[in-house]
């Protein structure tokens, strides 16, 4: 049976892969910002195999309150074989370059707050030699793009933060895989002009998570052929590239 965190549980990606481990009988510790969502996916967690399911009101823009979530969840847990961190918003880009307040709030939310999660996690799975920390960041931070370079420069520093995180916790028998999803059609992308022919489902994502997480895969693109396609985009040349309304 895995014992599994959730930080973020009640967004897309992160139901379908929790619907998919319950099937599996996992013990959950779910932790997301509005009890009310919350609950309604514990519940349907429960009524789809899962062996427990335990919740945690947190706002993760809190730090300070981090350690106390961490603590509930080993009462819980004991020890945690899978800790996934899901949570992330998609900000407005053209309201953030005319309010610098927000874009820190949302540079926060979506790249210091997770890795102030990852630093406690790791520490944790580190004393206990064993656990997969996952962490979802996105294609964006592949490259910085004049349509989304607030998002896609707090998923880089995420990224670039993991890397390093990844060797140092490799020796403790630790894993670490970052997860860059591609368009995914979620509440967060809902009402966004995006090429139908990209656009993947939550449930197909969730399936090569699993996978590269049951595989140990240090960087996963879902769905896969966002490997081939920023590697085109890194492979532009700057000149060309500032030219471009990507």
């Amino acid at each position: 049976m895995k014992r599994i965190l959730i930080i973020g549980a009640t967004s897309a990606i992160a139901t379908a892969c929790a619907r998919a481990w319950a099937e599996q009988g996992a013990h959950f510790f779910l932790v997301a910002r509005n009890p009310h969502t919350l609950s309604q996916t514990a519940t349907d967690l429960s009524a789809r195999g899962a062996a427990a399911c335990h919740t945690y009101e947190l706002d993760v823009t809190r730090i300070d309150d981090h350690p106390a979530m961490l603590s509930s969840c080993l009462d819980t847990l004991t020890e945690i074989d899978i800790a996934l961190i899901a949570h992330g918003t998609l900000p407005d880009q053209t309201a953030c370059e005319g309010d610098a307040p927000l874009a820190v709030e949302e540079f926060n939310l979506n790249a210091t707050a997770t890795i102030a999660l990852l630093t406690i996690l790791a520490t944790r799975l580190e004393h206990q030699k064993s656990g997969t920390l996952a962490v979802i960041t996105s294609v964006a931070g592949d490259r910085g793009r004049p349509s989304n370079y607030v998002y896609g420069s707090a998923k880089a520093a995420v990224s670039t933060f993991c890397e390093g995180m990844r060797a140092r916790l490799f020796k403790s028998g630790v894993h670490l895989i970052d997860i860059r999803p591609g368009f995914v059609a979620t509440p967060m992308t809902q009402g966004l002009p995006l090429p139908a022919l990209l656009v993947a489902q939550a449930d197909s994502v969730a399936k090569r998570i699993l996978n590269g997480i049951e595989h140990r895969t240090d960087v996963l693109y879902a769905p896969g052929f966002w490997a081939w396609i920023m590697l085109i985009i890194r492979t532009i040349p700057r000149p060309v590239f500032k030219r471009l309304s990507l």
